[in-house]
């Protein structure tokens, strides 16, 4: 069959590609008679079968599909036809000129256009002559390129000779039917291979066969040709339509070998583009500095230092409340009979361990006297003490940038491990509010260990919150005052559990401790004085007492921006107070009988259905503020128009919020209650003014009670109700939040470990389990009964370098915490953390205290945040304070004892 089909073109005088003299008499009759069909078919076929396809779109012009041939060798080829046959006109120049060679079309890119079942063809027409062998190639129509076909059969033109034809809508110039032509060859070679499939021709051996197939997909890739390279070669001169109009039968098998084979060549370019792409920017992320986190990561953190420390210049005032200077006359030191009705109850700790990541140190039990404290570490410079019960209020003492003196912290603990307060119940007992002093807390170990400076007798019941006046209320402690002042070591205020709100000014120890002494007063450890304050805040008038009708104030917090004189406060029937405190209205500011000085607020509005749990002034604006209450609700307030909130979201039932300077939202913390599976942790919520989603910080399983923002390093800490301390460095506030890296670290775990047989340290221990024997043990509910079972394993992270921190074990718990923590709800939470605060100054901006249910208060510094960049601006701020108030300090102290005199007179 295959041999015969030579036969079969040459007997009708028709071979692909050229048209024969009958077909140029036919074609012309057509002409004249407004025929449109065409009989130049090579496989003999029918008019009537032309007339069928001529409802088909046009797509295909097969002017292309010739070989080239070159104008100087048209004699040649001339010559080289056999007898009877002549150069079709549409390749060869006409003698007279009419008939003109079409010009060579434009190569256009080749895209990817719906498969509608095309056969690609295998090979092509054969030459016109022996003379030009290397044209055989060189032209494809799309028509051949879609077609295939066994090269077993041997296609050999015959060439006639026809005179050129009168151009019209279906002829060529040279007298060649337009694209007709190309489709009765297509149907007469698609015959053909229908005929050879009932040989059983393997389609592979045909395409092995075929000396005029175009390599295949595979071979053109181990020729060494990329996949942009084989694009481009598979784009030949074409018609615009590029055959659309072709459609053959029985062509799927053949079209979902071509669809298979173009899937895995695609596959095979994306891994390798994906490899490259992994290849190229894999360098990118290597950026790392010396601390383990790259350049990327610590961006934020440089950027954030330094537009704090240019908006602090700006938005903080350096001199507030003049008048309120402390008095010698106004402390009074307890005796030692005196002073025992306010100490706590718990003298000695529960017993502890400490294990520090890659140092191999001997870990023995070790248990801490009331007010004593460990130095600090020679290589990671952490201490501890024992201040004698549950922290829940503790605050650092603001100092102004570039003050290089000492550290001091303002906290409270209960008197007993097992005091239960209250929260709608007013109620007023003895307490201590205590004032440590951590040292010299720079880039450096500190030179001394954390030491109880002195503390105040409270009648008036435990302090749920403090808050230090932020700046503006620090001066230097050798400032030379007039008896009886005392240099100011800053302004303080406590909201208690009878409903009212205490202002106090306190003055440097050192120069308090000289005065009494001075004054004969026997000195003994610790000092407790008893105080005469500031000021006392109610809510109601003057006309009016309020006799603590909304409960207790459970959130407080003070105005961050200068002129630093607006007070802010929640009470537990969802309340929120605002006072003046530079106010000179006597309507608001009335003096007592006992001369202290009684303040009103100027602006009340209720927030909350329910306790206002916390609230917090935008560290960025005087008139922003937010609070989150029992209600479970987020609000936003102006306040400025407390009608209405700016914004309110329903969230989980919060336990503190925190506003940063150059964040356009807040950070929350919440209880686990209310809260579904995995979205415990830290939120971000936005304010509204840049429309971010809120996003998840960081996750953690259980309650977070205390949370804790620095706007120096752009970085937060919170401690939850199992005993972890985590730090998370957070991204650029200026970025899409989603779509960043969070990066969180462990500063400490604290696990809480039950005593082995002979391991505990007391006597009574052991007598406990000889009597009870084999019977097991409840678990114990009271905070004696839990030391006595259990001491606390705290376990370090080195925070000297992140790097490859998340191999180190430590970290690793720390992700096995956040999804499968366990709970232990009837387990008495020695191992708690009540509070955490962030360092807010700038000389100790990477130090962090913690404290809980035991007492321990633990004091780290996160060293691997420190950079070249900290330091220069911090010697820069520290040489900027010495020659302000150093060069001149006997004028500046003279200066600053006459302010304060005349501002005391213009309030009188």
């Amino acid at each position: 069959m295959a041999a015969s089909a030579p036969e079969v073109g040459r007997r009708t005088g028709q071979v692909m590609g050229f048209p024969s003299e009958e077909d140029q008499e036919n074609q012309s009759g057509q002409v004249n008679h407004g025929h449109s069909a065409s009989t130049c078919n090579m496989n003999g076929g029918s008019l009537a079968d032309l007339q069928e396809r001529e409802s088909e779109p046009q797509a295909v012009d097969c002017e292309s599909s010739e070989v080239n041939m070159r104008p100087e060798a048209d004699s040649d080829v001339s010559d080289s036809l056999p007898e009877g046959q002549a150069a079709d006109s549409s390749q060869l120049p006409a003698s007279n000129d009419q008939a003109a060679v079409p010009p060579e079309r434009k190569k256009r890119k080749r895209g990817r256009k719906k498969k509608i079942g095309y056969i690609r063809k295998n090979s092509k027409a054969a030459p016109a002559s022996d003379a030009e062998p290397k044209t055989e190639t060189r032209r494809k129509t799309p028509a051949k390129r879609k077609l295939k076909v066994i090269s077993e059969v041997p296609q050999t033109p015959a060439l006639h000779d026809s005179p050129a034809a009168p151009e019209s809508p279906e002829m060529t110039p040279g007298g060649r039917p337009k694209r007709r032509a190309a489709k009765a060859a297509l149907e007469y070679l698609h015959n053909i291979t229908k005929d050879l499939e009932h040989h059983d021709v393997a389609p592979g051996k045909r395409k092995r066969d075929s000396p005029d197939q175009p390599a295949s997909p595979a071979q053109r890739k181990a020729s060494g040709r990329g996949r942009g390279q084989k694009r481009k070669a598979l784009d030949y001169d074409s018609d615009q339509c590029d055959d659309t109009d072709f459609d053959p039968e029985d062509n799927e098998e053949l079209d979902s070998e071509e669809d298979e084979e173009e899937e895995e060549e695609e596959e095979e370019y994306r891994k390798e583009m994906s490899g490259l792409f992994k290849k190229k920017t894999a360098h990118k992320h290597k950026l790392v500095g010396s601390n383990g986190l790259s350049n990327c990561a610590m961006q934020p953190v440089w950027t954030s230092f330094r537009n704090t420390k240019a908006f602090r210049e700006e938005h903080s005032s350096s001199w507030v409340f003049s008048e309120w200077i402390p008095s010698v006359s106004d402390w009074r030191l307890l005796s030692t009979s005196e002073a025992e009705l306010y100490l706590p109850q718990e003298e000695e700790s529960a017993a502890f361990t400490l294990s520090r990541e890659g140092i191999k140190e001997e870990r023995s039990l070790h248990t801490m006297r009331r007010f004593e404290s460990l130095p600090p570490h020679a290589e990671r410079w952490d201490s501890l003490f024992f201040v004698g019960g549950p922290v829940w209020a503790m605050e650092w003492c603001p100092l102004p940038e570039g003050a290089a003196e000492t550290q001091y912290a303002a906290l409270y603990c209960n008197r007993s491990g097992d005091d239960r307060h209250k929260v709608n119940v007013l109620c007023a007992e003895q307490t201590l509010l205590q004032l440590w002093d951590l040292g010299k807390l720079q880039i450096s170990r500190p030179s001394s260990s954390p030491q109880l400076a002195y503390a105040l007798a409270i009648d008036e019941g435990c302090i749920w919150n403090l808050k230090w006046c932020p700046a503006g209320a620090w001066e230097l402690p050798t400032t030379d005052r007039k008896a009886p002042h005392l240099p100011r070591l800053g302004l303080i205020a406590a909201a208690f559990s009878n409903g009212t709100i205490a202002v106090y000014s306190l003055p440097h120890p050192k120069a308090l401790t000289a005065q009494s002494q001075a004054r004969g007063e026997a000195s003994q450890a610790p000092l407790i004085y008893r105080v005469r304050r500031i000021m006392t805040v109610k809510l109601g008038s003057s006309q009016a007492d309020h006799n603590g009708r909304s409960g207790p104030c459970f959130a407080l917090d003070w105005l961050p921006v200068k002129p630093h004189n607006i007070l802010a406060a929640g009470f537990y029937d969802g309340t929120v107070a605002l006072w003046d405190l530079s106010t000179k209205s006597s309507l608001q500011r009335v003096r007592s009988p006992d001369r202290s000085l009684c303040l009103f607020p100027y602006h009340c509005f209720l927030a909350h259905d329910h306790t206002v749990r916390s609230l917090s002034w935008c560290r960025a604006s005087s008139e922003l503020l937010v609070t989150v209450g029992d209600d479970r609700m987020v609000k936003f307030w102006d306040i400025t128009k407390t009608c209405v909130p700016l914004k309110a979201i329903k969230r989980f039932l919060p336990t503190e919020v925190s506003w940063p300077i150059l964040w356009s939202g807040i950070f929350q913390t919440q209880e686990c209650c209310f809260t579904t599976l995995g979205q415990q942790g830290l939120h971000y919520l936005d304010s509204g003014y840049l429309g971010h989603k809120p996003f998840f910080v960081c996750t953690r399983k259980a309650t977070v009670w205390s949370l804790s923002m620095s706007d120096w390093v752009n970085s937060c800490v919170m401690g939850d109700n199992i005993g972890d301390l985590v730090f998370s460095l957070l991204c650029d506030p200026d970025c899409n939040y989603a779509n960043t890296k969070r990066h969180r670290f462990p500063v400490y775990r604290t696990e809480l470990v039950q005593f082995r047989p002979g391991q505990s340290l007391k006597q009574a221990q052991e007598e406990e389990e000889q009597e009870v024997g084999d019977v097991p043990l409840e678990e114990p509910q009271s905070y004696r009964g839990a030391i006595k079972k259990y001491y606390l394993r705290f376990i370090d992270m080195d925070l000297r370098s992140f790097k490859k921190s998340h191999e180190k074990p430590l970290m690793k718990k720390l992700h096995t915490s956040e999804i499968k923590g366990i709970l232990s709800v009837d387990q008495m939470p020695l191992n708690a953390l009540y509070k955490v605060r962030f360092n807010p100054n700038m000389d100790a901006h990477g130090w962090v205290l913690s404290a809980g249910q035991s007492g321990l208060v633990r004091v780290h510094c996160v060293r691997g945040l420190s950079g070249s960049l900290m330091h220069k601006l911090v010697h820069e701020a520290q040489a900027q304070f010495s020659a302000m108030f150093r060069s001149q300090e006997p004028d500046a102290a003279a200066t600053a004892v006459r302010r304060c005199t005349a501002d005391t007179v213009q309030v009188r």
